[in-house]
């Protein structure tokens, strides 16, 4: 009986130290397999994220040459879409001939021209070519001279008129690239790009508008030189948004556009009755403000615009007075004489009442005043 027990205890020692050896070499088996494939998970993933930064840069690459090559292709398409719309504006004055630059416009089934006022002043014997070489001859149907613009007729056939596209220039932005295409020094079909480096800007032309600015006027780094005059400038679709009209002399990359807006707000006017009535009036001369001038005058503010004569029997006679400070109309701040000037034209017509908000002495007011119509111009 002492001997089966003993062989019993040492077959069942026998059998758990067996067992136990299988288990611990099952587990080394085990995690030997796991380290390899973990191993080898990691050598995959290795690969893969090589394979993926290599793909990242080829596609990175691949998509800055397409972005390259279809601003290329686009400025190409643009000048081919639009050269044969602009022509060359032409004409003779008591000083010799003069020539510009226009565009074809379309408005309410009216096919006409569109260029600068300058442009087609004091001419006779006006003409108008197209880009195939086609001339014709042209009469003006109407002008603003305060805000440089004319519309042309033309006495050619129908086939030769290509319209071009005129959206509002509201939505635009410095910085954005903007085209001009026009007839600098007679080079007929010059393409010059730039950005649109300032906006409301006033201009005085003192010929024609007297003593009154061209306001919210487009400034431009795109070269423009005479000639260019009168020809548009577009957006970077191809759409005008404007009118090239100026440079200052001995200037580098500074040009002034009128704004499309402008155009959409007078053309009916212009075809329909020749001239165009819609530049109000205030009545007030004056300078703007700066930190110098507050300092000298004991002013609070340093921006604005100071009144210094008020036109008697003008619309702001009693009303406004020298030395009054204008800093809002309507609740828009008014920085300058530039943005005075660019709200005026942009959002008030004859007849309107503008509040008027204004720094006089030590107080701040809001006046009103009835707008007044702009007198014709000196020409």
């Amino acid at each position: 009986m002492h001997k089966t027990n003993a062989k019993n205890k040492a077959s069942t020692s026998f059998f758990a130290l067996l067992f136990a050896a299988g288990l611990l070499i099952g587990a080394i088996v085990t995690f030997y397999i796991t380290f390899q494939e973990v191993n080898e998970l990691g050598d995959e993933v290795a690969t893969l994220k090589s394979q993926l930064s290599n793909l990242t840069g080829v596609q990175n690459t691949t998509h800055q040459t397409i972005n390259i090559y279809q601003n290329a292709t686009a400025l190409a398409d643009i000048y081919e879409r639009v050269r044969e719309s602009v022509v060359l504006v032409q004409g003779t004055t008591s000083d010799g001939g003069v020539q510009g630059s226009g565009f074809v416009y379309e408005s309410s089934g009216s096919t006409v021209v569109i260029t600068n006022y300058h442009v087609v002043h004091d001419t006779s014997d006006l003409s108008v070519t197209f880009s195939n070489g086609n001339g014709y001859s042209a009469t003006m149907l109407g002008s603003d001279p305060y805000a440089d613009l004319a519309v042309i007729s033309v006495d050619a056939p129908a086939n030769e008129f290509k319209p071009v596209e005129v959206v509002s220039s509201s939505t635009l932005r410095v910085g954005e690239p903007v085209i001009a295409i026009g007839n600098p020094y007679g080079l007929v079909g010059s393409l010059t790009t730039g950005v649109v480096s300032a906006l409301g800007r006033s201009i005085e032309e003192q010929n024609y508008a007297g003593d009154y600015s061209i306001a919210n006027i487009i400034q431009t780094s795109t070269p423009i030189n005479p000639g260019n005059s009168g020809g548009p400038l577009l957006n970077a679709v191809g759409n005008v948004v404007g009118v090239t009209t100026a440079i200052v002399s001995d200037s580098q990359g500074l040009g002034f556009a009128v704004p499309s807006n402008t155009i959409l707000r007078e053309i009916s006017a212009l075809i329909t009755t020749g001239t165009y009535e819609g530049h109000s009036y205030l009545g007030v001369s004056g300078q703007d403000m700066s930190y110098d001038l507050a300092q000298e005058i004991g002013a609070s503010v340093t921006y604005g615009w100071r009144i210094a004569s008020v036109t008697a029997g003008g619309p702001s006679d009693g009303i406004l007075t020298s030395g009054d400070i204008i800093i809002a109309l309507n609740d828009s701040p008014i920085r300058s004489g530039d943005g005075l000037a660019s709200y005026l034209e942009e959002n008030s017509l004859p007849g309107e009442s503008l509040v008027i908000t204004v720094v006089r002495g030590s107080s701040t007011i809001d006046v009103s005043v009835v707008l007044g119509q702009r007198p014709p111009p000196p020409v």
